[in-house]
């Protein structure tokens, strides 16, 4: 009697994840062919499968094509539109991570210091070493090399300090992280105060974000990111479905939780620190896309790490391909652009909270 209770509960669940998958699938596949496709030079998606085609070595399924249209869609279009995808999945999944950790629908990467913490040593390497960029081949890798330790180096910072006896606390974790996104803004804004202006430019641009410095080898360090922090919060989506417990209650339920609040911290710390040290910073994508993730499919971790994973990629390809495109020639910094969209949505998630209290 209980197996055919369970059968009609199951079945719809079933075509439920099928159709989450389907549908997230082709909105990402969707905003790989905009995005590759619009821009100065139009190229459509038949032109675009002929050039994929050509590079993979399929040359029998090739059709005729402008070799404009292939240089400009493999070397400019496809690491921007695949460094979009890996950097919106990293922000969007790290997001879901830490808003179980948090318990709370309003967190996001930002709220560890991640974003400040690189912010700050993307800062401090362009006004107090100039001269490093320019020091032989190391000098390409001079600040995002900065960026990420400054990510890195502030998230465990605040690791420690809200892990009173060695295990993480949310509270002091959430205040530690408020008090170091402080200090780091302030640091931010003495450097700023002593740049120059080629400095002072530098700083301002890195800081409102762009994915105008892609190529395919930084589409390929993103990579092993992106996939380092979706196959963690997949491997572990059950004990995530149990942290919103509690800490208490999941802890009798077999979830080793002091261990995995840290390596929450430090997975989210490096994914995040290598998507802004290569990009800038691009707020509100972590906090925006998990709730919409969970208004769709529900607060399952099984449904809501892959939908966030293709949902954020898909959103900020869209995202990229307006900042360039609505006032070309010129580019609107992507940074920007997703906060003038995800400022208004995390005011709606207030005043919602507010009525609903």
């Amino acid at each position: 009697m209980s197996a055919v209770g369970l059968t009609p509960s199951s079945s719809p669940s079933r075509f439920r994840d099928r159709r989450t998958r389907v549908a997230s699938g082709l909105l990402c596949l969707l905003a790989v062919v905009l995005g590759a496709g619009i821009g100065a030079l139009s190229i459509p998606p038949s032109a675009q499968a002929s050039i994929l085609a050509e590079q993979l070595g399929l040359s029998a399924f090739a059709t005729a094509h402008d070799t404009t249209q292939a240089t400009v869609l493999w070397a400019i279009r496809l690491p921007r539109v695949g460094l979009g995808l890996l950097v919106g999945a990293s922000l969007s999944v790290a997001g879901v991570l830490l808003q179980a950790l948090f318990r709370n629908p309003l967190a996001s990467p930002q709220l560890i210091g991640v974003s400040g913490g690189a912010a700050l040593a993307a800062g401090s390497v362009i006004a107090l070493l100039p001269a490093a960029f320019t020091v032989g081949p190391w000098g390409a890798v001079i600040l995002p090399l900065g960026a990420f330790s400054g990510a890195v180096a502030v998230s465990l910072l605040t690791l420690r300090i809200g892990s009173p006896g060695g295990v993480p606390d949310v509270v002091p974790l959430l205040l530690a992280g408020v008090a170091i996104n402080a200090l780091t803004g302030a640091g931010l804004g003495l450097l700023v105060f002593v740049a120059d202006d080629a400095q002072l430019r530098s700083i301002t641009f890195w800081s409102l974000g762009s994915l105008s410095a892609a190529t395919w080898p930084l589409v390929a360090v993103l990579a092993v990111a992106a996939t380092g922090v979706v196959a963690f919060a997949w491997h572990h989506r059950k004990a995530l479905d149990l942290l919103l417990l509690g800490a208490e209650d999941a802890g009798h339920l077999g979830v080793p939780v002091a261990k995995l609040q840290r390596r929450i911290v430090a997975v989210t710390a490096l994914a995040v620190g290598a998507a802004v040290a290569f990009t800038g910073i691009i707020g509100f994508v972590g906090l925006v896309v998990p709730h919409l993730c969970r208004l769709w499919a529900g607060p399952a971790h099984h449904r809501l790490v892959p939908l966030s994973a293709m949902v954020g990629g898909a959103l900020l390809v869209v995202a990229d391909t307006t900042a360039r495109t609505v006032v070309a020639p010129a580019e609107l910094p992507l940074g920007v652009l997703t906060t003038l969209l995800g400022a208004p949505f995390f005011l709606l998630l207030l005043m919602r909270a507010r009525r609903s209290a």
